[in-house]
């Protein structure tokens, strides 16, 4: 492959065109900027496939004090209280900023913002778009907005495929297209990359979300939080697709109920029942279906024929699969949906490396905690955004050329470690499996082939479920099912995880040799 440097004059450059992408380029203008996205955009971002919506405190009986509790209990003890503040609070702005874009959200007769209900909230504040199309509305009314700013050089079909770093700051971004493969010379990145759904076998997400930029900012230093924590979305469509078409919890808050084959709705038990916390939901079907049960969502009663207006994307993907959900149950499954843990961050967005930020679910703000208050993921994107880019527009533009490296690293493929990941990293995980996967990756991780990237991520958040010896939120050890009160977030870098890596392995071969 050529390599060559193309000089974007040191803009800063975003990886990443989903709604964090898209939103910090927005408010980084009238000043240049430069945003890469590997697909033609819209294709394979998870912003399009939200069907959740916002959470903001925008009812009467609302206020960001009743969001922020609610948030702080799914989080499960390691929520950043501050920032988690300021992002509630921050929040119905930043809806009022959205629609000055042109976001079409919804309304009721009256002329007000409709106000849905999802799991764990206490007040209707989930402010959606074209019913379940929040995210693919969203990312509509922003493209076409960011299209026709001038200061935003959009770059489609291009992989990042390394940070270049010198002393300790980022200095450019080895990227390729096609057979071409170039640096741009920037002090100034910007991660927001999404999630690591397709590490799994089930997900929701695209399946090349498989952790991108968790992998760049690793490998360039930087320090990582929260890893372990992997929310499973309790209700995926239970079909031979991949990635998985998502049921919303929105259908639970109007009032479906989970059943098995035999109609028994065994969540009645559960404080919340179905609109308990997603990893008590998403445990509970895990439960019922490794006793061989199946599992259905059961909307006859509560919306019948008003299924498909009130949920059109749903109502298609099941049609699409053969089922009516106005007169059928529909199957469901958990499947891998959005990722607590990232790039660790400070409140505005910049990363333990100097030059590098991180916004949207490839970072860890500390909002999420253990566990992830619904519909908050895109309402942190759409906050924490302006602080980010207002973070980078501040500091100096200065740069350099860059030292393009010798190797460049092969486009990433995810499919030869699912199986592992899927194992070792699910619902339910425990100390066997966890070291048969740390061993396993470890090899691919440091090989220069094309799944060494996706394995690197599989590692680092193996050594962070491992170091955790507890059951919190999303993270739940079959070995460790107490909660340690004592314990606090965690923190992890590339060399702490290959020390672990490593010595866990020399672990099993000694074992294996007695």
């Amino acid at each position: 492959m050529t390599q060559y440097i193309h000089d974007i004059a040191g803009a800063p450059v975003i990886i990443g065109a989903g709604l964090a992408g898209l939103m910090t380029a927005l408010h980084l203008a009238p000043q240049p900027v430069t945003l890469l996205s590997r697909t033609p955009l819209g294709t394979e971002a998870s912003t399009t496939l939200a069907q959740g919506g916002l959470a903001a405190s925008l009812g009467e009986d609302d206020s960001p004090d009743l969001h922020l509790t609610d948030t702080l209990a799914a989080g499960d003890g390691l929520c950043n209280e501050q920032i988690a503040r300021r992002v509630v609070e921050a929040v119905p702005e930043s809806i009022s900023h959205l629609m000055r874009l042109g976001a079409p959200f919804d309304r009721s007769l009256d002329g007000k913002l409709r106000l849905g209900l999802e799991a764990a909230h206490s007040r209707r504040r989930i402010v959606h778009a074209a019913g379940d199309a929040t995210g693919h509305e969203l990312f509509r009314a922003l493209l076409a907005v960011a299209r026709r700013t001038r200061s935003i050089t959009i770059m489609e079909g291009i992989t990042a495929l390394h940070l270049v770093v010198a002393e300790g700051s980022v200095v450019g971004v080895l990227a390729a297209l096609n057979s071409s493969v170039f640096g741009l010379p920037t002090r100034r990145v910007v991660l927001a990359t999404g999630g690591i759904g397709g590490l799994f076998r089930d997900t929701t997400n695209p399946l090349s979300s498989f952790g991108h930029g968790l992998a760049l900012a690793a490998c360039a230093g930087a320090e990582l939080a929260d890893l372990e924590f992997v929310q499973f979305h309790p209700t995926a469509l239970d079909t031979p697709l991949r990635p998985m078409p998502l049921v919303s919890e929105a259908v639970r808050g109007e009032g479906a109920v989970l059943v098995d084959e035999r109609g028994h709705r065994f969540l009645v038990g559960v404080p919340g029942a179905e609109l308990a916390a997603r990893d008590v939901v998403a445990r509970a079907i895990c439960d019922q279906l490794a006793a061989g049960h199946r599992v259905f969502l059961d909307a006859r009663q509560c919306l019948g024929q008003k299924f498909a207006k009130r949920f059109p994307a749903i109502d298609a993907a099941c049609k699409q699969a053969g089922i009516d959900p106005a007169l059928e149950v529909i199957p469901v499954r958990p499947a891998a949906h959005y990722h607590m843990g990232g790039v660790a961050v400070d409140a505005e967005g910049r990363s333990s490396v100097s030059g590098l930020w991180a916004c949207g679910e490839v970072a860890c703000t500390g909002l999420h905690g253990a566990n992830r208050l619904a519909s908050n993921s895109l309402a942190e994107a759409v906050a924490t955004s302006a602080w980010v880019a207002a973070s980078v527009a501040g500091t100096c533009a200065g740069w350099q050329w860059p030292r393009l490296p010798a190797v460049v690293p092969l486009r990433p493929d995810p499919s030869p470690i699912r199986q592992v990941v899927s194992n070792a990293l699910g619902i339910i995980r425990n100390d066997k499996e966890l070291r048969h996967a740390v061993s396993t990756l470890l090899p691919i991780a440091v090989s220069e082939t094309a799944a060494a990237d996706p394995a690197l991520v599989g590692l680092l958040i193996a050594i962070a479920a491992l170091r955790r010896e507890e059951s919190r939120g999303s993270h739940y050890r079959s070995d460790f099912p107490g909660r340690d009160g004592a314990a606090l977030p965690s923190r992890l870098t590339l060399c702490t995880a290959f020390e672990n890596a490593v010595a866990l392995s020399w672990q099993a071969c000694e074992r294996s040799s007695w």
